[in-house]
């Protein structure tokens, strides 16, 4: 798929079109980066450097993968998020950071995604040696379009995401969850539950919690859970990366 995003914006390149190309700019986090790869025994160098970050990642997944997931949502935050950017035969290009590529867009399916089907038209124009059917100040505003409704699309999708979990916890209220605690702000922590939960001893353990309980087998082969030592919580490999993430 990247093989052949990147074939498609230098084909239309080579052809003189204009091209809607997917970009991810330098991280303007970097820095932070490198504190957190320091924090997890990594060292990065100070400028910002791809084939650095994902040899790291690399040694990181093998060595913890158990963590991995949570360091990984960490530096995709960090990185910031892509978009669509148009670009021109002969101006500088801005690149796709986090694919360590020059030439990215997005192309491969037009079925679902817009910029996508915008490319193949492009294309389409290029084979048949036609001038490109978008004006470049038309497909600039439709770079700038189709950024802003995704990430209107990812809010929503985390919004529903939320709702499913809280729906899916509803009955397990008042019981106790051992977790990594994966971010932090003044709104709150949000974490990641790592056992399935047990019922709180606290005399304020909710009516719904205890039912549960009753309801189970007395066996312990069919508990809800095996009984965790006491509750841990890990905190956080580095400050509270921005809440938007949307790299590739």
């Amino acid at each position: 798929m990247i093989a052949a995003n990147g074939v498609t914006a230098r084909y239309l390149d080579a052809k003189g079109l204009p091209a809607l190309r997917r970009v991810l700019r330098v991280p303007k986090h970097w820095d932070r980066i490198v504190e957190l790869a320091a924090k997890a025994g990594g060292k990065l160098p100070s400028a910002a450097d791809a084939a650095a970050l994902d040899a790291f990642l690399a040694k990181r997944r093998e060595a913890d993968p158990e963590g991995f997931p949570d360091l990984s949502l960490a530096v995709v935050k960090l990185l910031g998020s892509g978009e669509y950017e148009v670009e021109v035969p002969g101006t500088p290009i801005t690149g796709h950071f986090g694919l360590a590529v020059k030439d990215y867009t997005h192309s491969t399916a037009p079925n679902r995604r817009y910029p996508d089907l915008i490319a193949q038209r492009l294309l389409k124009a290029a084979l048949a040696a036609r001038s490109s059917p978008y004006p470049v100040a038309e497909l600039t505003a439709l770079a700038r379009h189709c950024t802003e409704q995704e990430d209107n699309a990812a809010k929503v999708e985390r919004q529903v995401a939320k709702s499913a979990a809280a729906l899916l916890l509803a009955s397990s209220i008042g019981r106790q969850f051992d977790g990594i605690v994966t971010g932090a702000s003044d709104k709150g922590r949000s974490s990641r539950a790592t056992t399935r939960g047990r019922c709180a001893s606290s005399p304020n353990t909710s009516d719904r919690c205890t039912r549960s309980t009753a309801s189970a087998s007395p066996t312990p082969s069919s508990s809800s859970g095996p009984r965790a030592s006491p509750r841990t919580v890990r905190s956080p490999p580095t400050t509270p990366p921005p809440a938007s993430s949307r790299a590739s």
